[in-house]
């Protein structure tokens, strides 16, 4: 295998542990959504069913793997809307910035809409959640998660991130943003690899909107809100170091992620660049370490005192 992500080998811990598990197709997680149904009753029903649910993450927050079950979406209960596929570190995001009940949130760029629906249920329909999403052959796929799950207290809009309008701030913003998604590649024997690296041009434009979409996110927010930045990515280029743009553009502050699941801290060097201390309680997720897809995540505040 011609490893694509060498450059990480001096920044990723047990590296080849971590290129291994890039041959093994990824687990298929579940959560169960609790605004239909409960996490005993599905598993009892599937398992009636044989299918088998083993409990992953935290006790009580209803993610589950499905060993052996490659499709999902063909379950009755993924159309009554009790489950939703979706990557145990993508779930993780919602349950980091954990919004409350009657709280106003924005999901930047909310297309599939697992996070916009995981919000809706922590938040028990309670609330306003604004899912924002520019492109309109997006938009199908979002209207589907939504109503399949029962979402009732989200509007859809459709501007872009980086020009999201400053008439009113929220309390929660999930800034899941576009990256080079390098932490969904898989190596599968006799397949091409289907991952290419960005070419420098895209990659520049892309490095840029990540940039101006957190810098616009952090404008939204009101004086004690949170946002939680996050890609599914490996490249320090589109997480710590948009951070430090961050704190560099504007008065914000880190704040610890605090998860039981295995993670690494933020990293505080990368190349010639340097960090401020303050980003190594930023959050990385390796798939030899959870099981699941590569993740960055870093939960940001206004400065407080």
């Amino acid at each position: 295998m011609n490893n694509i992500f060498d450059q990480y080998r001096e920044i990723i811990p047990e590296f080849d542990d971590f290129t291994e598990s890039l041959k093994i197709p990824a687990s298929t997680h579940l959560r169960v959504n609790s605004l239909k149904t409960t996490p005993q009753k599905l598993v009892d029903l599937l398992s009636e069913r044989g299918l088998r649910l083993d409990p992953a993450g935290d006790k009580g927050n209803y993610f589950y793997e499905a060993p052996g079950l490659k499709f999902p979406g063909n379950l009755p209960e993924y159309f009554s809307g009790s489950i939703h596929p979706q990557a145990l570190t993508s779930c993780l995001a919602s349950i980091v910035l954990a919004p409350e009940k009657e709280s106003l949130v924005l999901d930047m760029c909310s297309s599939p809409g697992g996070k916009t629906s995981h919000m809706a249920d922590i938040m028990s329909n309670s609330g306003l959640i604004v899912a924002n999403e520019l492109y309109p052959n997006r938009l199908i796929p979002l209207g589907h998660t939504i109503t399949r799950l029962g979402v009732l207290n989200t509007i859809i809009t459709g501007y872009q991130a980086q020009e999201f309008p400053l008439k009113q701030q929220f309390d929660y913003i999930m800034a899941d943003v576009p990256c080079s998604g390098e932490g969904r590649f898989r190596w599968q024997k006799g397949k091409e690899n289907d991952f290419h690296l960005i070419k420098s041009n895209k990659r520049t434009k892309l490095l840029d909107l990540q940039r101006k979409i957190i810098i616009r996110g952090f404008d939204l927010l009101k004086k004690d809100g949170i946002m939680l930045y996050s890609t599914c990515t490996y490249n320090p280029d589109e997480n710590e170091a948009v951070i430090q743009h961050l704190l560099e553009s504007r008065d914000a502050e880190i704040f610890p992620v605090e998860l039981n699941v295995p993670h690494e801290p933020g990293l505080t060097s990368w190349r010639n660049s340097y960090y401020d201390r303050e980003i190594e309680k930023t959050a990385r997720f390796y798939p030899h370490r959870i099981n699941s897809v590569g993740f960055f995540m870093a939960r940001i505040g206004r400065r407080r005192g």
